[in-house]
């Protein structure tokens, strides 16, 4: 489920996207998939693209949605994935992959539709 959600935020075209591998280190999540977008139609997108297409292809709604496009930062609680796209600057503010930096990154390869 994770590397899909990086795939659809890649089709978005979402900047450095990571996926971190929480397991057996936190219990708030089995893994983070964490990326960028340049403005709050880019940010809007591509936290778009996720829900709709995990809704329509898998029946999955997010649990929770937090954030709002001026914070620059919103949140899609899946349970299992927890999704992080930032602006650019509040990404390197609240340095997710440093404060998690113990947990392995996740190799995954963009679908090749485009």
């Amino acid at each position: 489920m994770a590397e899909e959600i990086a795939r659809l935020a890649d089709r978005k075209q979402a900047n450095d996207i990571v996926i971190l591998d929480l397991r057996g280190i936190s219990s708030i999540a089995d893994f983070f998939v964490i990326c960028s977008g340049t403005s709050k139609p880019h940010l809007r997108a591509i936290r778009d693209e996720v829900k709709e297409q995990l809704r329509s292809t898998h029946g999955r709604a997010p649990r929770g949605v937090d954030g709002k496009m001026d914070s620059q930062w919103t949140v899609l609680d899946y349970g299992d994935v927890i999704v992080h796209v930032f602006h650019p600057e509040r990404r390197e503010f609240f340095a997710l992959e440093a404060n998690w930096s113990d947990a392995p990154r996740i190799e995954w390869q963009p679908s090749q539709a485009a």
